[in-house]
């Protein structure tokens, strides 16, 4: 699991962006485990289809699935753009 003050993270993306999940907060294990069972791993590719109309919740897609998170969530997944 990575932790880093300046680090990317899946919340920051816009609308069609794509990235490589590269960790997790440290203090987000709960939540991990859901993302994780989710099929966002590290090393998985994610695009960032659309957010809702005022920004929460944003549908991704990984893995050829589609998902919605919420921002919170979305801040807990750190990426390198791809």
């Amino acid at each position: 699991m990575e932790d880093s003050n300046n680090a990317l993270t899946l919340g920051d993306l816009k609308a069609n962006d794509q990235a490589e999940v590269t960790g997790f907060q440290k203090n987000s294990k709960e939540m991990t485990g859901k993302l994780l069972a989710m099929g966002i791993t590290r090393g998985a590719e994610i695009k960032i289809l659309r957010f809702a109309p005022l920004g929460d919740p944003i549908d991704i897609e990984v893995k050829g699935t589609s998902l919605s998170l919420r921002k919170e969530e979305a801040q807990l997944i750190y990426v390198r753009r791809s």
